[in-house]
């Protein structure tokens, strides 16, 4: 077969809608392929994801409380000397103000009527006020403003009236 019924053969593929083309005598093979080999794309559905199994909050006993020569309790931060502590519902970042120039809810000192606004906790753009569940006087506020917080994180410890 020459160079000329090769072009012809070429032409015919290409100006029809054959993608592949086979011919065979005795003396030769020509076969013509148009267009790129079909792609084999593989799927896989997606499979569950099994959530871990999460054990209940346990609460770890208070630490003992360390005594200072004279038998003094000495100070520690973690254990308050009295009061209650105010914690945070949620995970979220604390704000003490309803805006950024506001005066703050609450003030050391300060009385607090049941339902009275201590703070804000902003959790995924939603602002949560956290109020008091009955009257009680702030003798510490222990986050400071803008801060992140944990859920059960003492924000206030308070003396209950």
């Amino acid at each position: 077969m020459d160079i000329k019924d090769i072009k012809t053969l070429i032409k015919m593929v290409t100006d029809t809608d054959i993608t592949e083309f086979e011919m065979e005598n005795s003396e030769e093979k020509i076969s013509i392929k148009r267009g790129s080999a079909p792609q084999i794309v593989h799927y896989q559905a997606p499979q569950q994801i099994a959530m871990p199994q999460v054990a209940p909050l346990q609460v770890a006993p208070s630490q003992p409380v360390q005594v200072a020569e004279g038998g003094a309790p000495a100070a520690s931060a973690a254990v308050p000397d009295k009061g209650k502590a105010v914690v945070s519902p949620i995970v979220g970042t604390f704000y003490r103000a309803p805006a950024p120039d506001a005066a703050p809810y609450v003030e050391v000192g300060k009385i607090v009527e049941k339902g009275e606004v201590f703070c804000i906790v902003e959790a995924m753009k939603l602002m949560n006020e956290i109020e008091a569940e009955y009257r009680c006087k702030i003798l510490e506020i222990c986050k400071e403003n803008a801060q992140p917080v944990e859920f059960g994180d003492t924000l206030f410890l308070v003396e209950p009236l």
